[in-house]
């Protein structure tokens, strides 16, 4: 039943990855016609000189030129995301390649870990910040890497380092990493492409008037805005279950639940790491306060993620960490705050 549930969850994955390629070219040509009702209503674009319906239809007309520049625009940042994921998001995070002559013992942690599922060992990389955090990146087999960050590194012992980085492990092995970078840099690009536009019509003059201006405009505004909708909507589907497959696939790899459960109380509020939103749901825990928040939360709370642990996996709850509250660092090196 186990490995139903399993290859049903790896299935799931492949079905939204296709649907996000499918969907961004589609999504990007909605967005790219509230922009053209935009730039009409503010006379950047020629318009009809009739009515409102008129103007719609004028704007209908020109999707001939807008569609295959999506296209053209969606295989463009395919090839950028598919051979630069990385990279972004490395800028975006500050996580950096690190060697085994660099971090021994993290290494062979990982190595063994990659071995013991027959994989290539994915990269390990660092962020050199106190947050206790962690995650895994890459789309394609010898492309994948685990990050983690100085902060955890200095408050987990062996074991609980162990159980996240087969947490991390088991995002490769269920094909959920692969679904994230698909969903963080298509979903990222659309809410920047709005906001570059929206923010650039606060300052920019307008051309010609157009009598249909203030309906175009919140039609146009109106559409455009489904763009950040498809974000929010890119996040909900991306189910929550991910970090409980993972959880449980880590438990699997180290037969040690009580390192999971003891790693999950360490990280737990000690895991904020600035990066932008569709990226955090990348990392081991991205904790929200707040209702609102919690419902659009790309992860299930810590207590929930224990509490599965320890009904399913036999593990037992040390209850909140009471060791030190964050590492303090000077040239790398983890130096506790006394």
């Amino acid at each position: 039943m186990g490995a139903v549930g399993l290859q049903t969850h790896i299935w799931a994955n492949n079905t939204r990855s296709t649907l996000l390629l499918i969907g961004f070219p589609v999504m990007l040509t909605v967005v790219l016609f509230g922009l053209e009702l935009v730039l009409m209503g503010f006379g950047f674009l020629p318009n009809s000189g009739g009515t409102l319906g008129d103007d719609i239809g004028l704007a209908v007309g020109m999707l001939a030129g807008t569609i295959p520049l999506a296209v053209v625009a969606a295989l463009i940042w395919f090839a950028i995301a598919w051979f630069a994921n990385q990279a972004l998001i490395d800028v975006m995070t500050g996580a950096r390649p690190v060697t085994r002559a660099e971090e021994p013992e993290l290494y062979n942690l990982l190595e063994n870990l990659a071995i013991s599922r027959g994989l290539r060992t994915p990269t390990l990389r660092i962020i050199e910040s106190d947050s206790l955090n962690a995650f895994a990146s890459g789309i394609r087999e010898g492309h994948y890497s685990v990050s983690v960050t100085r902060g955890l590194m200095a408050a987990l012992d062996r074991d609980e380092m162990e159980a996240v980085l087969a947490h991390e492990l088991t995002h490769v092995i269920n094909r959920d990493v692969r679904t994230m970078v698909i969903a963080s840099i298509f979903a990222g690009i659309i809410s920047v492409v709005c906001q570059l536009v929206f923010r650039g019509l606060m300052y920019a003059r307008g051309g010609k008037s157009n009598k249909n201006s203030g309906p175009l405009i919140l039609i146009g505004f109106g559409i455009a805005a489904l763009g950040y909708v498809f974000a929010i909507v890119i996040r909900l589907m991306l189910s929550r279950t991910r970090e409980y497959v993972a959880d449980a696939g880590a438990v699997e790899l180290t037969k040690n639940p009580d390192s999971m459960i003891s790693a999950l109380r360490k990280v737990s509020g000690r895991s904020k790491l600035e990066a932008p939103d569709d990226v955090q749901g990348m990392f081991l825990d991205n904790e929200r306060a707040g209702f609102t928040d919690a419902l659009f939360a790309t992860h299930p709370s810590i207590d929930k993620r224990i509490a599965a642990l320890i009904k399913f996996g036999g593990g037992r709850d040390p209850g909140p960490w009471d060791g030190i509250e964050a590492p303090a660092y000077a040239s790398g090196t983890a130096v506790p705050i006394s």
